[in-house]
């Protein structure tokens, strides 16, 4: 009797064991931005004409409108943009493009909750980068805040966290007034301005997240994580990404791994190379930004 019952138990393990370890789920995400602040830098401008205007709305919702898919395990995932092939006569100019490469998107995000390190592979200015980190810790402060997403029981949580600055959707473009008295300023100093001049970056951004114990792991859009369930919705005062779908155990599995293309930099290292980049593409356009909107030519 006593064999059978060991007998028992240790089938029990296994097969629990052996579920674990194939666990998989696939969450889609979309990521709204809001564009209110963008919006009032051209309004009202007379050199704008509506037909242009149009234009700049359709690609700055084409850059703050995003999805996103999560397939995850019960240490790693990997986060990617959803590819779309450009309208016929919509393709992205070369500024665009760079704007939009800040916009959260940025090729493979992959996420070894783990090991607490992260892999991502970004374009830009042509080059290919592949940054390798340890996972931001966040002071997740919980709450008994409770709510429905998609069928699941949620529960709030909030972290303060500092503002990237190679994040665009941090940037907040100052007033007219405070831009003008800026130049007026910068122009009695030198004639080389910073492009850092027209915007406001603020020094930390207040995280709420939402996340489902029904799903107990340790994992969420983007570089989120931390939290005793998957984070189906995070706000941080700008950028809204909810989550939509969630599908558990497919029979369709994906491999889970860090991509492995480009020079191998850090965070840090990648944020130096991208602020300096910005300075200098900022001192050519005379200090206007090195972020353009064109029409296609």
């Amino acid at each position: 009797m006593k064999k059978i019952v060991y007998a028992s138990l240790f089938l029990i393990s296994f097969i629990t064991s052996n579920a674990q370890k194939d666990f998989q789920g696939m969450a889609v995400y979309e990521s709204k931005t809001s564009t209110a602040d963008f919006k009032s830098r051209f309004e009202g401008n007379k050199e704008i004409t509506p037909e242009i205007q149009k234009m700049i709305e359709e690609r700055m919702k084409k850059m703050f409108e995003k999805t996103f898919f999560l397939n995850f395990d019960k240490s790693a995932s990997i986060y990617k943009e959803e590819e779309k092939l450009d309208t016929p006569g919509q393709g992205q100019g070369g500024g665009m493009r760079m704007m939009s490469s800040f916009m959260g998107g940025g090729g493979t995000y992959y996420k070894n909750v783990k090991e607490k390190k992260y892999t991502v592979d970004k374009e830009f200015m042509g080059k290919e980068f592949l940054i390798k980190d340890s996972l931001t810790t966040y002071k997740w402060q919980m709450s008994s805040e409770a709510r429905v997403i998609g069928g699941y029981n949620c529960f709030k949580a909030t972290a303060v966290i500092p503002a990237s600055k190679t994040d665009f959707r941090n940037f907040k473009p100052k007033k007219k007034e405070e831009a003008k008295e800026g130049e007026e300023k910068k122009e009695e100093k030198e004639k080389r301005t910073n492009f850092m001049d027209d915007f406001d970056l603020p020094k930390e951004i207040t995280i709420t997240a939402w996340y489902t114990p029904e799903i107990p792991i340790n994992q969420g859009p983007e570089g989120y994580w931390g939290l005793p369930g998957l984070i189906l919705e995070v706000n941080d005062g700008k950028t809204v990404i909810l989550c939509s779908k969630v599908v558990l155990n497919s029979k369709d599995k994906v491999e889970i791994k860090a991509p492995n293309n480009g020079k191998e930099i850090s965070q840090k290292e990648y944020d130096e190379t991208v602020t300096k980049k910005m300075q200098e593409m900022s001192e050519m356009n005379g200090g206007r930004g090195g972020f353009q909107m064109r029409g296609n030519r």
